[in-house]
C-alpha cells in the first residue's frame, strides 16, 4: 500500500467528500480546511461558493482561480411501495456506465448504501438485450422491503446520491484513480496556487474559489464572479484524455502526463486571445509542458466568468482525465502539479499594466 503524502491526503479527502450540485456543504468544509491557512479572508456567496482571498498588493488586479465543488450524481425523486428508489441524474450521465454500480444515499439519519439496478437481461427479448437500458428504467435498491422501511432509514425525495469509490494510487504512482476528479482536482489546484503564493510577492489580489452547481449550468461561478468582480478569470477543471484505445487524434489529442490543457474553444466560450498568449508564452519561458484543447460539446466555469459584469478576460486550464462522469476517473499527478506551477507563474506576471494590455487588446 502506498504511503500517502500531504498532497495525496488532500486529494483523497477532496474526492471522498460527497457533494452534488446544490449539496456541496461537505466538500466546501474540506476545501475550507485546506485553503484557510493560505487565505487572508474567507467568504461565501449566497449560493454557497467558497471564496478565499490572498492579497499580494492591495488594490491590485483581482485574479480569480475557480474550481467547482460539485460532482455528478443523482437525486432521489420517489420511493415505491416495495422500497425501491427512483432517481434523477444531477449532471450529465451516460446510462451505460451506471448499472450495478454502488452508490451512497446521504440522508438526515446518515448514509445508506445502494446499488443501481434494472430489469435483468435474462427475461428480456433478444432484441431488447441489444439496447442499453435507459436511465428512466433504472432504480436504486437499498435492501428495503417497503416504502415505510426506506423512510424509517431516513430516505426522502430530494436526498443526494453519490457514486461510491475508494481513492486509489495505481501501480504507476503518478496515476490516481478516484470518484469526483470532476472537479475536486480544480479545487485542489486553487488550494495549491494560494499555498505557493503564501510567501512570495505578487502584484495582485488572488481569489481561490470553490464554485457550486457547475454541473447543472455553471451557476455558482456566475454568482461568485459577481461578488468578486475580477479583472482576470481562470477556470480549472478536467478535460478529455485522448490516449485510450479507439480515440483518434482528430477526436481528442491530449495525453495524460503531457501537461495541463489550454482550452482554446468550448461550447461556452472562445478563449480570450491575450490571456491565452500570456499563459502559453509563460509556459514556454518556464519550460512548463502544456497541450492545446478544444471541446466543442462541453464547457467550464469560464463560460460564466467571462460574461459577468462588463465581461472578464477568462481562460480554462484543464487536466486530461480518463472516464469523467462515471464512478471512477483517472488522471496524472504531473499534470496537476504543472497546472499549479503554470498558474502561479502567470499570476506573478499579472500586474496592472499587463492586465490592462490584455483587457484592451
Amino acid at each position: 500500500m502506498v504511503q500517502l503524502d500531504a498532497t495525496l491526503t488532500m486529494l483523497k479527502d477532496l474526492t471522498n467528500a460527497k457533494g452534488i450540485a446544490g449539496n456541496e456543504r461537505e466538500v466546501r468544509e474540506v476545501m475550507k480546511k485546506y485553503i484557510e491557512p493560505f487565505a487572508d479572508e474567507l467568504t461565501t456567496d449566497g449560493l454557497g461558493s467558497l471564496i478565499a482571498k490572498k492579497v499580494g498588493v492591495a488594490g491590485g488586479p483581482k485574479i480569480m482561480v475557480a474550481g467547482h465543488l460539485d460532482e455528478v450524481g443523482f437525486m432521489i425523486t420517489q420511493i415505491d411501495d416495495k422500497g425501491f428508489l427512483r432517481f434523477q441524474p444531477v449532471g450529465g450521465w451516460w446510462g451505460q456506465v451506471m448499472l450495478a454500480q454502488r452508490v451512497t444515499i446521504v440522508t438526515r439519519k446518515g448514509d445508506v448504501t445502494g446499488v443501481i439496478g434494472s430489469k435483468p437481461p435474462h427475461i428480456l427479448s433478444a432484441e431488447a438485450r441489444k439496447k442499453p437500458v435507459e436511465i428512466k428504467d433504472m432504480f436504486i435498491d437499498i435492501g428495503a422491503s417497503s416504502r415505510e422501511e426506506a423512510s424509517e432509514w431516513g430516505v426522502r425525495p430530494g436526498d443526494m446520491v453519490v457514486p461510491y469509490f475508494e481513492f486509489t494510487v495505481m501501480n504507476n504512482e503518478k496515476m490516481l484513480l478516484a470518484k469526483a476528479w470532476d472537479n475536486r482536482i480544480g479545487c485542489a489546484i486553487a488550494i495549491d496556487v494560494l499555498r505557493q503564493l503564501k510567501d512570495i510577492e505578487h502584484p495582485n489580489e488572488v481569489y481561490g474559489v470553490g464554485a457550486v452547481q457547475e454541473e447543472v449550468g455553471l451557476r455558482g461561478a456566475k454568482t461568485a464572479t459577481y461578488k468578486i468582480e475580477p479583472d482576470i478569470g481562470f477556470a480549472v477543471d478536467v478535460g478529455i484524455a485522448g490516449d485510450t484505445p479507439g480515440i483518434s487524434e482528430k477526436e481528442a489529442m491530449s495525453k495524460m502526463g503531457k501537461g495541463p490543457q489550454v482550452v482554446v474553444y468550448d461550447a461556452s466560450m472562445v478563449a480570450h486571445k491575450g490571456l491565452r498568449d500570456l499563459v502559453t508564452d509563460t509556459a514556454d519561458e518556464m519550460n512548463i509542458p502544456y497541450q492545446f484543447e478544444s471541446i466543442p460539446g462541453g464547457g467550464t466555469d469560464a463560460g460564466s466568468i467571462h460574461l459577468t459584469h462588463n465581461g472578464v478576460p477568462a481562460l480554462a486550464i484543464t487536466i486530461a482525465t480518463r472516464y469523467i462522469h462515471s464512478h471512477a476517473a483517472m488522471l496524472h499527478r504531473d499534470d496537476y502539479e504543472n497546472a499549479v506551477k503554470l498558474i502561479v507563474e502567470v499570476i506573478k506576471r499579472l500586474d496592472r499594466e499587463t492586465v490592462d494590455k490584455i483587457t484592451f487588446e
